[in-house]
Formats: C-alpha cells, structure tokens, sequence
C-alpha cells in the first residue's frame, strides 16, 4: 500500500505541466474577468467594455467587466498582481499605470515585474475643458484669468496621479498658473462638478466630455494631443494655442499577472489583436476618440518601461515629487 501511495505522488508530480507552460487548447474553459482599476462610466470603462464583449466573441468565452476603482487604479492593479496566473484574471489599465511609479512612494506591486504584457487597446487624449459661463474662450485667456487669481481656480480629476491631474500638473509647469486639484471618483463626477461649477476647469477624455460639450454646458478650449481629434476636428492643438509640443496622451491596455503562461498570453494576444481589427469595434473606439492599437507583449512591455522613465523625468522638471 505504501508503494502505491508514493506511485500515486510521483505520476501527480510528473504530470503538472512545467512552471510558464500549459495546455492552452483547452484555454478559456470558464469566464474570464478583466478587472477595471477605475469607476463606472469612464473612458476606461467604456473602451473594457466594448472590447471584452468583441473578444469574448473571439474567444468563444464570456469576459467579465469588474470595476474596482480607488487610488488612481493602484487598488484594481493591485489585486490583480496578487491574482493567480491563469489568465482568468486580467487587468485593463489607463495611463496612470506608468504615472503612478514617479507620484506614489509605498506601491504595493511593482509597474515593470509583476505584470505580464498581452496587447495595448487605443491612445488617449484629453481635453482642457472650462464652464461654460467661463470668462476663459481659448488656453490664452484661460491661462490670463488664472494667472490674475492664483489658487483660487480649482480644476477636478479622477484622482493625484490620473491622467488629468498630470496633464494639468505638467500644464501648470509650462504655463506657470497655480490651480488646486479636487479628486473626484470617476469622470462623470468630474464633469458634474464643472457643470454646477464646484470646479472651473479639468483634462477630461473625450468621450467623457463630448456629449457636455455639444449639449453647450461645458466649453472646450483645446485638446492635449499632437494632432487635432477626427471627431472634433474644429477643436485646436494646445501646441496651436500657443505651447508648442504640449503632447499629454497615453495608452490603454491589457495585462495579466506576472507568472501567467506564455502559450495562454500568446492566445490572448492573439485574440486582442484580431478584436481590435474588427470594424465594428474600430468605428466604436474612433467615435469615442480612440485609436485602436494592439501589438506584441513585447513591445508593451517596452512602452512600459521607456514611459515610466519619461514621464518620471518630466515631472521631476516640474518639481513634482512622490509622496
């Protein structure tokens, strides 16, 4: 009996697949989550959704949307580097995943090790946005009426480190206005606030703006990006309006946790890419103001790195330290 115990225990051990390997034919045979480190409603959000029901569609397999927002995405990202590497659990990022390193001393992951790269799904831009009975109709004037009441202008973002909280940190550098930030949840959050007026200006995606903007309860002065929105296409450059190479724009995309397979995150990458081909998806990212990206882990893993250091360095030009 002895015998056939360890028998037993030596054919269990031998037949587990080697560490990084697995069978990824039989990959997805349940639900996959993909994990949204920011709140419901947001630019982030919506691009999740929109590509988890395409590649859902790709893959044979439902993905799953979850929200976990908190920390500009450090909670939701968090709980992803601590998920079990089986690729049902992934993780869609927004671009404060590569701003967070240089403003936030204590991570509890680390940006670069412990996530594995599958795919980026489109850019992102954003546009400076004031109220609408703001005195403020173009980035000069905009930068005249703070200049004249320093501090006294507050501008919203969905969090320290968010992508419009550093589009304005770098914007307040360049133009040497001086706002306070006021940290709300999501971006629609935001936006209410500039409409009732609790704030008086903020960097919003355009997806999270364009219907306030054509409904004329916000006004958009100018959007931070090298060339103007197809969708908006009357909408100048801040580089036209008079800060030449004032670029803010980033990257969402897909991970999964360091340790997930390498013949599971091929396949994912593989799906990812021929849902981001799909028309239909393509049509909904542009109408939105994304551009849908895609590509190979590797050069993710690149962009990671190389935009980390960046960024890293231009705020530390703006006297921007972490805290």
């Amino acid at each position: 009996m002895k015998k056939f115990f360890i028998l037993v225990c030596l054919v269990l051990t031998f037949s587990q697949p080697a560490f990084g390997q697995s069978d990824s034919k039989s990959y997805p045979s349940q639900p996959i989550t993909l994990i949204v480190p920011a709140g419901v409603g947001g630019i982030t959000d919506s691009l999740a959704r929109i590509l988890a029901d395409k590649l859902g569609t790709v893959l044979k397999q439902t993905v799953i949307v979850d929200n976990k927002a908190g920390a500009s995405g450090v909670i939701g990202t968090g709980h992803v580097a601590r998920a079990k590497p089986d690729g049902y659990t992934l993780l869609m990022v927004f671009p404060s995943h590569v701003v967070n390193p240089s403003l936030k001393k204590d991570l509890p992951y680390d940006t670069v090790k412990d996530f594995a790269p599958v795919a980026k799904v489109g850019t992102v831009s954003a546009i400076l946005l004031v109220n609408a009975d703001s005195k403020a109709d173009s980035v000069e004037t905009f930068i005249d009426l703070a200049k004249k009441q320093p501090g006294v202008l507050n501008y919203g973002s969905v969090g320290v480190g968010s992508w419009g909280d550093t589009a304005m940190k770098l914007f307040q550098a360049r133009t040497g206005v001086e706002l306070t930030h006021v940290p709300y949840k999501g971006d629609p959050q935001v936006m209410t606030a500039l409409v009732q007026g609790d704030i008086q200006a903020g960097f919003v995606s355009p997806i999270s703006s364009m219907a306030m903007m054509n409904a004329g309860k916000v006004k958009a002065l100018a959007i931070a990006d090298a060339e103007r929105l197809p969708a908006i296409p009357n909408l100048p450059t801040i580089s036209e309006s008079g800060l030449p190479d004032f670029h803010v724009t980033g990257w969402n995309a897909v991970f999964a946790p360091a340790g997930t397979p390498a013949d599971i995150i091929a396949k994912l990458n593989q799906a990812m890419n021929t849902a981001l081909k799909d028309p239909d998806l393509a049509q909904k990212f542009l109408t939105q103001g994304v551009k849908p990206l895609g590509g190979t882990p590797e050069e993710l893993q690149a962009s990671v790195e190389e935009d980390i250091e960046r960024i890293g360095k231009t705020l530390r030009a703006a006297g921007v330290e972490p805290s």
